[in-house]
């Protein structure tokens, strides 16, 4: 599909026991994981089956997806949990994926903006995500829409995100 940059975005929050959807949010993050920002890999067959009633259980899991035209271009998904410090939810964006035909024309801001409208009426305190530091496209969104590095005491420096894997 040859997508305009004054093409209409439409984003439509995810039902996750539509199959339909739920096959389009697989396709979606799919692509994402072969991206070299993703990992450079495909989905395991065992996380393309196992996800969707994975979604459909967790209760404060959300998602949306952009549409220009009848394609899909576009995914974000986050997941609500609690801000210790401020008593109040919080949303943490797990991942934002936009297919490369779609890229440059301003799906990924407008999915942001739909999960921090999500967050506005959940009345969250804040939005948190996780990006590599060599996806400058990324950083630069994030910058751009408010987001900066965590730190609570300058002097004692911003905060890593550290994964272990079980």
């Amino acid at each position: 599909m040859n997508i305009r940059r004054d093409d209409v975005c439409r984003i439509r929050k995810v039902n996750y026991g539509d199959p339909e959807q739920m096959l389009i949010l697989l396709n979606l993050l799919d692509a994402y994981a072969c991206d070299a920002m993703g990992g450079g890999e495909p989905l395991a067959d065992h996380v393309r089956i196992e996800l969707p009633a994975l979604l459909r259980a967790t209760p404060h899991a959300v998602s949306f997806i952009a549409f220009i035209g009848a394609e899909a271009v576009g995914l974000i998904n986050g997941f609500e949990t609690v801000s210790t410090f401020a008593a109040k939810r919080l949303i943490n964006i797990h991942d934002l994926a936009v297919l490369s035909t779609a890229r440059g024309k301003g799906v990924a801001t407008q999915l942001m903006q739909a999960m921090e409208d999500h967050a506005h009426a959940r009345q969250c305190c804040k939005l948190t995500l996780e990006v590599l530091t060599g996806n400058q496209q990324a950083n630069a969104l994030y910058t751009s829409m408010g987001y900066r590095q965590y730190e609570l005491d300058p002097k004692m420096g911003q905060a890593v995100f550290l994964q272990k894997k079980l």
